[in-house]
This record gives C-alpha cells, sequence and structure tokens, in this order.
C-alpha cells in the first residue's frame, strides 16, 4: 500500500474515535489527503507523519478540519502545520488570493499604488506537539519571516510592496496606507492573543479592514480560485523595483499626525509605560515624549519579545487587569501617576490610575466614556462644538456614551456591529460628504479608539495624548482620572457594563457555540432568573435584507437581550455573539443607572453591581444547561478566559491537589503541584486561587505549605 495511503488509513481511524460531527472528520481527511501528496507541501509531510503516528487525533482533526477562517479582524490563530494554522502556506495562499482579489478590483493601479507590510513581535516556540528531530517549517516561525513569505508572493504578481524595516504598530500601517496613498496593506500580528498564535489582517485603500461584501470577495478569491502560488526571490524583487524598505521618514508623518491631535498643554502627570514587549515603543513611547510629557518606561516590559515573558499568564492584552501585575512595583518606584500599556500591536490601550493610595483600573468603556466627555469640553471651550459633531461607537459600547452626546447636543452612531472597521467605514462616509472635521472620536468596548483622519483603525496613540493631557489637568486641580469618571457618573447615571465569556475550544468548540446561538435564536426565553426579558434583538433580521455575503451574516450574529427595568436602572441588556477571531462565546452585559447626589456614589455604584452580577449567574447557568454542563458555582471565581473543559477539569483535581499536603517533601509536592496545574498554561496559581480559597479558606500556596 502507498504510504500515505497507510497514514491517510490510520488517521481515518482515529477520527473515527472522536465525538465530532462526521462532516469535520472527512473534511480533515481530505485536506489531509491534499497535504501528503501535493508537492507543494512536501516540506510539512514529516511533521504530519509525526502527529498520525503519535495518535494526536484532535489535535490533527483541528489542524486540518477547515481552511483557517477570516473574521471580524481577519485571520489570526494558532500557528502550526495544517489549513486551519497559521504558516507559511497559508500566508502565501491569502496572499496569492488577496494579489488576485485587488487586481481584478483595481486593475493595473493596484500593481503601481501598492502594498504596504508591516509586523510585529510574535515568533513561534510552542513546538510540545511536533518532533524535535524532524523538519519543522514553523519552528521559530516569526512576524517578519511571514511578511516576507507574502512579499514574494505579491511581488510575484507584479505588485508593488512597500516593507517596514522592523517591527511597527497596526495603526502606523494604517497611517502609511494614506500616507503613501497604497491600495491596500496587510498587518502580521495576532494583537493580544497567546504567544502560540500569529496571523494577517488585510486593509483597505482606506486604512481600514475590509466590510461585507468585499470582505466575502476576498474570502472567495483566497479559498476558491487560487490554483497556483506565485514567488518571486526578495533580492529579485528589489533589482526589480517591486520592494521598496520603509522606515524613518513615515514614523516621522505619522508622529506628527498623533502629536496634531493635541487638545491642551497641560503636562504634569508622571506616566509608567508598558508596551508590553511590542510594537508601541515605536509608537506611543516617542509620541509623547516629543510632546513634552514625563513618560518612563516598564523595564520588565520593554523589551521586543513574542514570548510575552514578564505579562502574568502571557497575554498581552490591556483588556486584562492582571497584564500590569510586573508595571506596579516599577510604577510605584519612580512614583507615577498613572501607568499607560498597549498591545503588541499597540492599537489597544489599558491604564491604571493612582487614586487614594491605590491603583485603580479603568475599562474599555470606561476609558471611552471619559474621553468622550474630555472632548466634549475641549471642543466647546474652543468654539469647535456644533450639533454636527460625532461620535461613533459599536453597539456593545456603553450607552452612556449615547446618553453623553445627546445630553451635549451632538450626534452618536451607537449601533455598529462590532468591529472597528465599521467605525472606519462610517469615517469614510463623513469624508465623503466633506464632513471628517466633525468626527471626534471612534470608540468600542475592547479599549480601541481613533481621533483624527490620520487612520481608520484604533490607534492608542492617539488615545494616550488625550488622556495624558487630561491626566495633567486634573494632577494640578489636585484630582485624578477616577475623580474624573465618578463626576460623569454623577452626573449623566453611572453605566456598569461587564464583559465574560464561555470559551470552547477546537472543531467541537465551534459546535458547542452554534449550539448555544441556535437555542437562543430559536426559543422564547421570558426570563433570566429573576429578570423578566422585555425583548429579545436578532440582528440577523435587520437590515440589509438579504444578506451581504456570508462574512455579513457572521459579523450579524448577534442576539440582544433587553430586560425589564428595576427601580433603579434606565436599562438592563445582555449582548452575545460568537468571536470573529477566537474560539469563545462572548456575553456583554449592561446595567445603566440614574443620575445620583456625588455623596452617595459607592451604593449607587453597588447596586448596579449586585444587579449584574445576579445576572451574569442567572445567564451563564442557562447557556451551561444548554451544552448540558453542571457548572460548579465556584467556577465563576476561576480566571474568566480559562477554557470551560480546563475550568471542568480543575474541579476534578483540586482534591487531588489538596491531598498533596500530605507528601512530607517540599520539593516534591511543588513538582506534583505544577504537574497537576500543568494544563493551565502561565501562573496556573493565579487562575484557580480564588476557587480554592473558598473551599478551603486559604491560599493554594498557604494551604500546600509553598508561600
Amino acid at each position: 500500500m502507498d504510504p500515505y495511503q497507510t497514514l491517510l488509513e490510520k488517521a481515518k481511524k482515529g477520527f473515527d474515535s472522536l465525538d465530532l460531527p462526521e462532516n469535520f472528520k472527512s473534511d480533515a481527511l481530505a485536506n489531509l489527503q491534499t497535504w501528503l501528496t501535493d508537492a507543494m507541501f512536501a516540506d510539512y509531510v514529516p511533521q504530519i507523519d509525526h502527529l498520525i503516528e503519535s495518535q494526536q487525533w484532535d489535535f490533527l482533526l483541528d489542524s486540518f478540519y477547515q481552511v483557517i477562517p477570516f473574521g471580524t479582524g481577519g485571520r489570526r490563530g494558532l500557528v502550526g502545520v495544517g489549513p486551519n494554522r497559521i504558516n507559511p502556506w497559508t500566508i502565501q495562499a491569502s496572499a496569492q488570493g488577496h494579489s488576485q482579489f485587488l487586481t481584478k478590483a483595481h486593475g493595473e493601479s493596484a500593481r503601481q499604488k501598492g502594498v504596504v507590510l508591516a509586523y510585529d513581535v510574535r515568533r513561534f516556540t510552542d513546538t510540545a506537539r511536533y518532533a524535535a528531530d524532524r523538519p519543522n517549517p514553523v519552528k521559530d516561525l516569526d512576524c517578519r519571516q511571514l511578511a516576507e513569505a507574502a512579499a514574494q508572493v505579491y511581488t510575484a504578481n507584479g505588485i508593488q510592496i512597500y516593507l517596514f524595516e522592523s517591527t511597527r504598530s497596526t495603526p502606523e500601517l494604517s497611517f502609511a496606507i494614506r500616507h503613501l496613498g497604497a491600495v491596500s496593506g496587510c498587518m502580521f500580528s495576532a494583537s493580544h492573543n497567546l504567544p502560540t498564535d500569529n496571523g494577517k489582517k488585510v486593509y483597505d485603500q482606506y486604512g481600514g479592514q475590509l466590510i461585507p461584501p468585499y470582505d466575502q470577495e476576498l474570502v472567495d478569491e483566497v479559498t476558491q480560485n487560487v490554483s497556483a502560488i506565485k514567488t518571486l526571490d526578495l533580492e529579485k524583487a528589489t533589482e526589480n523595483g517591486l520592494l521598496e524598505i520603509i522606515g524613518a521618514a513615515v514614523d516621522e508623518a505619522y508622529h506628527k499626525a498623533v502629536a496634531a491631535l493635541q487638545l491642551s498643554d497641560a503636562r504634569g502627570v508622571k506616566i509608567l509605560y508598558s508596551p508590553l514587549h511590542g510594537t508601541g515603543l515605536t509608537s506611543v513611547y516617542p509620541v509623547l515624549k516629543a510632546m513634552g510629557f514625563d513618560i518612563h518606561l516598564d523595564p520588565a516590559t520593554s523589551n521586543l519579545s513574542g514570548a510575552f515573558e514578564n505579562v502574568t499568564f502571557n497575554i498581552p492584552n490591556p483588556e486584562v487587569i492582571q497584564s500590569f501585575d510586573t508595571a506596579r512595583p516599577n510604577a510605584d518606584a519612580i512614583g507615577a501617576d498613572v501607568i499607560m500599556s498597549t498591545d503588541p500591536d499597540a492599537d489597544r490601550i489599558g491604564i491604571l490610575v493612582r487614586h487614594g493610595g491605590e491603583w485603580k483600573f479603568l475599562n474599555g468603556n470606561e476609558i471611552g466614556i471619559v474621553l468622550t466627555e474630555y472632548a466634549i469640553e475641549q471642543y466647546r471651550q474652543a468654539g469647535r462644538l456644533s450639533s454636527e459633531n460625532v461620535i461613533i461607537k459599536t453597539e456593545v459600547t456603553s450607552s452612556l456614551i449615547d446618553t453623553i452626546a445627546a445630553e451635549n447636543g451632538i450626534q452618536c452612531i451607537g449601533d455598529l456591529l462590532v468591529g472597528f472597521k465599521y467605525i472606519g467605514d462610517c469615517m469614510n462616509r463623513l469624508e465623503d460628504e466633506g464632513r471628517q472635521d466633525d468626527f471626534i472620536l471612534g470608540t468600542e468596548e475592547s479599549h480601541g479608539f481613533l481621533m483624527g483622519n490620520y487612520a481608520r483603525d484604533k490607534d492608542a496613540a492617539g488615545a494616550a495624548v488625550w488622556l495624558a493631557e487630561l491626566a495633567s489637568r486634573l494632577k494640578s486641580e489636585g484630582r485624578t482620572l477616577v475623580d474624573y469618571l465618578d463626576g460623569i457618573y454623577a452626573k449623566y447615571g453611572y453605566c456598569h457594563n461587564y464583559l465574560t465569556e464561555i470559551r470552547l475550544l477546537g472543531a467541537k468548540g465551534i459546535g458547542r457555540i452554534k449550539a448555544i446561538m441556535a437555542h437562543l435564536r430559536e426559543n422564547e426565553i421570558s426570563s433570566v432568573g429573576e429578570f423578566g426579558v422585555a425583548e429579545k434583538i436578532d440582528r440577523w433580521k435587520g437590515e440589509p435584507q438579504p444578506h451581504l455575503s456570508p462574512t455579513d451574516t457572521s459579523s450579524r450574529n448577534v442576539l440582544i437581550l433587553k430586560l425589564d427595568n428595576l427601580p433603579d436602572t434606565r436599562g438592563i441588556r445582555i449582548t452575545v455573539r460568537p468571536s470573529g477571531t477566537e474560539p469563545k462565546f462572548k456575553i456583554y452585559i449592561e446595567v445603566l443607572g440614574k443620575p445620583f447626589d456625588p455623596a452617595d456614589i459607592a451604593a449607587a455604584k453597588e447596586r448596579l453591581v449586585v444587579i449584574q452580577q445576579k445576572l451574569e449567574r442567572a445567564f451563564m447557568s442557562y447557556c451551561y444547561g444548554i451544552l448540558g454542563v453542571d457548572f460548579p458555582e465556584r467556577g465563576y471565581l476561576l480566571f474568566w478566559q480559562l477554557p470551560l473543559d480546563d475550568k471542568l477539569k480543575y474541579f476534578e483535581v483540586e482534591e487531588k491537589i489538596a491531598a498533596l499536603k500530605d507528601v512530607p517533601d517540599a520539593a516534591d509536592r511543588r513538582a506534583r503541584l505544577d504537574e497537576q496545574l500543568a494544563f493551565l498554561g502561565a501562573n496556573p496559581v493565579q487562575k484557580v486561587d480564588p476557587a480554592f480559597v473558598a473551599r478551603y479558606g486559604k491560599g493554594l500556596l498557604e494551604y500546600l505549605g509553598l508561600d
């Protein structure tokens, strides 16, 4: 029998042992056969052979059952071998399809105007699944290599390429497309994902990500019309004038555009800045430094590194408060007033504020609320505010921003689908109408903000400028950003926004996410726990009809439950959707309150937090019930981003962990603990400690005598 046929037979038997839909298995086998027999995949065959011989059936099927999809932010996922992984082939196939898409849409001008390529710091080192003694085309694969692999394809198709000389931020890529008059751009990054991931985001001629139906046209071109991948050696491309390296000149223009956002000359705040090992070193830091702010780099996280080694959980996401852990002592050491951080591609920003002797975290909604009120104040003071001014936000972003805009007599486009590309599209329409100067701010709850007209994707640098100005002014008044935010709440009403998720990995996880959405969509829901449901809104049923494309259908896979108001509320809602870039079911809870006396702020907040917590437990229990999962009450104390299966596995091993206290040797005890918790990844004790304390009355390490 043909050796490849033997491997396929083994894989088929292995897949048959999995509890998964048959179409997943048949699609995986079809893709596996192609990768084993087509010469273009020859470099990958030794590792495929290893995965089959080592019987890693779940992992193998997940690697092959589909071509890695195009979501709200582009194509992103695990690095590895197979069509459902990021690797040189999936990147070059995307580039070939993108080349064809561009030449069909723009003709010869696509080749002349060219494509800008930027990349961040990621490098794949987690090769435990693969054989160390065999060739491995994804070992040590980094963003620069992915960008160069794509450049080989674009230039082979006659398309001019502008490649950054070294790592740069996503917003600078967006700026560069507009600045250079390019037809498109690509960012090689996985944003704030774990170190195991990488990806490619595609941008249009305006500097924004593609929206439906154009993103579908690109997906179709990549997945249906790529019969061969053209490549050209980069030295030859340079000789032919098709490859130009860019850097300092574009940096200077970009920094100037961001600095022009200045609304105040206040400068007194002291800032510790953490780029979380990423590209903010080329955007946020030099911009604020040049503008005269007292900004200091966090020594723990200011080296470029795709391992994100000094970030708790190795999750370089400023939305996650634990990402600030290593920066706090360094901020204390210099007496900083605020800590700012950005994700590796520097489009998202997070902030901690020193307030009342403690560090207070502002979430993305709170930052958006602060920036909205600050901009309105400054525009009014400068005589620039009018009824034509516009704030743009996504639907899942705090509705308090709608309230602030309305009460100040300006417009708010507040019902956009999730994805900053929809904000960028609205900006394009304003520009087409000659109204670009009416735009004040684009904001989304996931810590993304944009001001000005120089880019079409979120930019941490612009938000950093406004936050630093406002914090400086408030410091001179003896106040902080927390005081400012509390004043907004007293004036307009407290709005408690809360994001959580059910993370469901692999092919089986996708099926489970679909099952939750289908149940919620197809069944009448009269109540969630003690909360009555007043209305269910299905964005699949909204305009336009029919849907523009399958990508439009995917983006509109959103359900909203509006709940009956309580005496203390003006609005309660739950919004749910599958993530477009990660394997999770996202749940957004909002409880909107009423204006209150500033002296009553603690009680006003507490009332709404209690409502949110009751609603969260009731709704998540309902969703777990759809999956047939009896979720433990203490499960809500585990780190919220843990996959569901890992949460359940923790409770299976918890008693074994507690029993380790009887192991006499401390070193042996520690080794066994590490072995039991290895499935939880980085910083496992922090992920489970609150749940352990709730049962055993002590922290895990204290209980085991390892503190």
